[in-house]
C-alpha cells in the first residue's frame, strides 16, 4: 500500500489520462492563483475582510492566504509535490469555507448565496482530494 504523499503512481495511466490530470490541475490552480493575487492587489481590503469575521491577526492571515494561494496553487499547477500541495489546498479550503461562507450564522437573506459557496467549495475540497490520492499524472515535475 503506497502512502498518500508518495509520488508513485498507483496505477499505469494512459497519454489521455495524463492530459485530463494536467487539465485539472490547471483549472484548480485557475481558482487558486487569481484568487492570491487579487489579495495582494487588494491587501487592506482583504485584511478588513478577514478581521470583520473576528479572525486574530488578520494581517498573518492575509499573508498566509497569499503564501497558499500563490505558492501552493502553482505547486499544483506545475505539478510540484503535487500531493501535499493538494492536501494544503483542500484544509485550506475547508477552513476558508468555515469561516467565510458560514451559511448556517447569516441572516436568513443571504444563506442562499452563501450556502452555494460553501457547498462549492466542499466540491473542489473533493477533487483536491482526489488529486492527492491519485497523484499529478506524467506530465508534472513531479514525474520529470
Amino acid at each position: 500500500m503506497s502512502s498518500v504523499l508518495s509520488t508513485s503512481p498507483a496505477r499505469a495511466a494512459s497519454p489521455a489520462t495524463d492530459w485530463l490530470v494536467l487539465l485539472g490541475r490547471v483549472l484548480m490552480a485557475y481558482l487558486f492563483i487569481p484568487a492570491g493575487i487579487g489579495k495582494i492587489m487588494g491587501f487592506a481590503g482583504t485584511v478588513g475582510y478577514i478581521k470583520s469575521v473576528g479572525l486574530p491577526m488578520p494581517e498573518l492571515g492575509a499573508v498566509i492566504a497569499i503564501l497558499v494561494e500563490l505558492g501552493v496553487g502553482v505547486a499544483v499547477l506545475i505539478g510540484f509535490k503535487t500531493r501535499l500541495a493538494a492536501l494544503v489546498l483542500a484544509l485550506f479550503t475547508l477552513a476558508a469555507s468555515v469561516f467565510f461562507h458560514n451559511y448556517w450564522a447569516m441572516p436568513e437573506a443571504q444563506q442562499a448565496v452563501m450556502k452555494l459557496l460553501f457547498n462549492k467549495n466542499i466540491g473542489v475540497i473533493g477533487g483536491l482530494l482526489v488529486l492527492a490520492g491519485l497523484g499529478p499524472g506524467a506530465l508534472s515535475v513531479d514525474k520529470r
